[in-house]
């Protein structure tokens, strides 16, 4: 049995750390004993935002992000173009596609991936709702923004069968050599993408 070095309070700080993705129990360790130190400059403020976000957060119901308000501000943001829906799979995919400042669309949060291995169809995610988005008359072009990997790819299809009727185009983001990435470097996939996605110079 582990020598108790903390009181109860401290080490159920610190287990609800560990249950952070990218700490383990050491990293917990030293992130609660830094909060600990900064009771008044960190600890108290973070209690206060925790407990604001618990009152007022929710999920959109338009697009699934997730904001204070609910349509959520980038719903309800004027300058957005209503024509383009860019659909992820998760909240963390939209805030990175924020960060790129490349386009000024509209969003469509699934809610992760079809995956048959971890039980998750398409009664899952928010498939239905994206295609109802999609059949209105505004809609010009729906961006499959997902991971290029095996479960973001099928569904990616998934969804363009069930678009096929529509007049909406439907695109997805390039695959190939990042910017600023040495040929040297990478893998063989990327490589044999980045061939069949080539682009006039």
């Amino acid at each position: 049995m582990p020598a108790v070095s903390a009181g109860p309070e401290i080490e159920r700080l610190i287990a609800l750390l560990a249950r952070l993705p990218g700490l383990g129990p050491r990293s917990a360790r030293r992130a609660a004993l830094f909060l600990i130190k900064k009771r008044e400059l960190l600890m108290a403020p973070l209690a206060a935002a925790l407990t604001a976000a618990i009152e007022t957060i929710q999920v959109c119901r338009v697009c699934g992000n997730i904001d204070s308000q609910n349509p959520c501000t980038i719903c309800t943001d004027p300058q957005r173009d209503p024509s383009v829906i860019l659909v992820v799979a998760d909240v963390g995919d939209l805030w990175a596609l924020e960060r790129a400042h490349a386009l000024k669309a509209r969003y469509h949060v699934l809610g992760g991936t079809l995956s048959p291995l971890d039980g998750i169809g398409p009664d899952d995610l928010t498939i239905d709702a994206l295609i109802k988005r999609a059949h209105d008359p505004a809609v010009r072009e729906v961006i499959l923004a997902l991971n290029a990997t095996v479960d973001g790819q099928s569904t990616a299809h998934y969804i363009t069968d069930l678009l096929h009727d529509t007049e909406v185009k439907v695109t997805r983001l390039a695959h190939g050599v990042p910017v600023g990435g040495e040929l040297d470097y990478l893998d063989e996939g990327t490589l044999a993408a980045a061939i069949r996605s080539r682009t006039p110079f």
